[in-house]
């Protein structure tokens, strides 16, 4: 399997957002993430890493 999970990043911290990420869809307004199962979450943020190794993509908001 190749999908990541997403982590929110906050104060330091990082928060689940979304399990087994297929598709990051760049919008002009954030990101459209979409899981293997088709379900999606849109969040006004930017990725700050991709830790492909790890399976892991960490955002973090934007205004």
């Amino acid at each position: 399997m190749c999908e990541a999970n997403a982590y929110l990043r906050q104060d330091g911290k990082e928060e689940m957002f979304m399990e087994m990420v297929d598709k990051v869809i760049p919008q002009e307004d954030g990101l459209v993430l979409e899981d293997i199962f088709g379900r999606r979450k849109i969040v006004k943020a930017r990725i700050t890493e991709l830790a492909l190794v790890d399976h892991r993509i960490i955002l973090e908001k934007v205004e």
